[in-house]
């Protein structure tokens, strides 16, 4: 028997069943594919924004910093550290972090000073790229500053402002210096907004009277992240350190991208469900209309496979079309939503745990974009098909040629 040609045949016996079907398909694997690429998306701008701002993708501390910081507690080693980093293929740099208070006129707010390498720490970390007013630091202007967003409003000041910088020296006197406010940075982060205080690590080294180590080494997020891999080969260039991920240093933002897979799979599911329904109806339609076909083809001699093998063809056709129609559809969005974006400049500014949102929502498109919702609308079908084409293939032909 040549099934596919008579698969192809039986399909356009029922044009608007047909059409149906392959319709539901359709709109199933479009709205999949689109809300995939969408999520992974806005779980890859959420991690490169948490990342790439100020975490990246691993940091250094001394030995219980994380659970007791303390300005004494560094990296006696910090740049010898960096180098043996930049040796083994990451980019890092080291920063400087203290405590304290800031003050202009008579308003004060809490600070978290930071000291860093100007040149080095652009290299790692994109911060620097913030500024929405003023300038960032600069090596020859040492009394310069810039500050969180939220830090500045609190304080309103803006560039070429005097501060007052408050905090406790090493050696354990009163540091207090006068700055200018050289910048102000754009909503970074819930911490940096707040409290953050940047000053040049020469200038941070002099306040607070330290003159050797850092706080903290960051490991700029590579192209490709293989996490234990890059865990281990950190932990080997700073031994007798604690190194922690970021996953393990923002374990909410960890927790939320895990859960947020989960729901896009979650969703697949129902999409896909509601369409195996559609399927198993549609194809129960169609054993019931052709009983006496069936009698018949069994009266001739077809097999129960042979039966079996019609129908899942017939499928088989129904899925191809709806993934080439799908195609047609879904691409030129993809484009648009890769290139374009969808704008979300009313929720700039907004964060979520911790995190300011981008203005700007990408999709992001790879094979596994088309390849999971097409291999699930497969799995799904044949799923639906069995309980229909089993009932075909085991009729007995004597009743189905009597069959009304």
């Amino acid at each position: 028997m040549r099934t596919f040609q008579l698969a192809w045949r039986n399909i356009w016996r029922n044009r608007r069943r047909t059409l149906v079907t392959v319709g539901a398909m359709t709109i199933a694997l479009v709205c999949t594919t689109l809300y995939g690429a969408m999520v992974q998306g806005y779980l890859a701008t959420l991690e490169r924004d948490a990342l790439d701002a100020e975490m990246g993708v691993a940091q250094v501390f001394a030995p219980g910093y994380q659970e007791r910081p303390s300005i004494y507690a560094v990296i006696p080693d910090a740049d010898a550290l960096v180098a043996r980093l930049d040796a083994a293929g990451m980019t890092a740099c080291a920063r400087l972090l203290g405590g304290g208070l800031v003050a202009a006129g008579e308003s004060s707010a809490g600070a978290q000073f930071r000291g860093i390498d100007v040149q080095r720490d652009a290299a790692v970390l994109v911060v620097s790229r913030g500024v929405v007013d003023g300038a960032w630091l600069d090596e020859a202007d040492p009394a310069g500053v810039v500050l969180g967003r939220r830090l500045a409003h609190t304080l309103g000041v803006k560039p070429g402002d005097e501060l007052v910088l408050l905090s406790q020296a090493t050696d354990g006197s009163i540091a207090n210096q006068l700055a200018t406010v050289r910048g102000v940075l754009a909503s970074v982060g819930e911490a940096t907004d707040r409290a953050g205080v940047f000053l040049t690590a020469r200038a941070f080294r002099e306040f607070f009277a330290l003159e050797q180590g850092a706080h903290q080494v960051i490991v700029k997020r590579p192209d490709v992240v293989d996490l234990p891999a890059l865990e281990a080969r950190i932990t080997a260039a700073a031994p007798g350190q604690q190194v922690l991920t970021w996953r393990r240093l923002m374990p909410t933002v960890a927790t939320m991208i895990d859960s947020v897979r989960g729901l896009v799979a979650f969703m697949f599911f129902i999409v896909n469900v509601a369409i195996a329904i559609v399927i198993l109806n549609a194809m129960l339609m169609a054993v019931f209309e052709r009983i006496r076909e069936f009698g018949i083809l069994k009266a001739l001699g077809v097999g129960p496979l042979e039966v079996l093998r019609l129908i899942y063809a017939e499928s088989l056709f129904q899925v191809v079309i709806a993934l080439g129609a799908s195609l047609v559809l879904e691409t030129p969005l993809l484009v648009l939503l890769s290139a374009r974006g969808l704008d979300m400049s009313s929720l700039a500014g907004v964060s979520a745990v911790g995190i300011t949102m981008a203005s700007r929502w990408y999709a992001v498109v790879g094979v596994s974009t088309f390849t999971g919702p097409a291999a699930m609308m497969f799995f799904v079908v044949a799923a639906a098909v069995l309980y229909p084409a089993a009932k075909a293939a085991v009729i007995d032909p004597v009743e189905a040629m009597r069959h009304a």
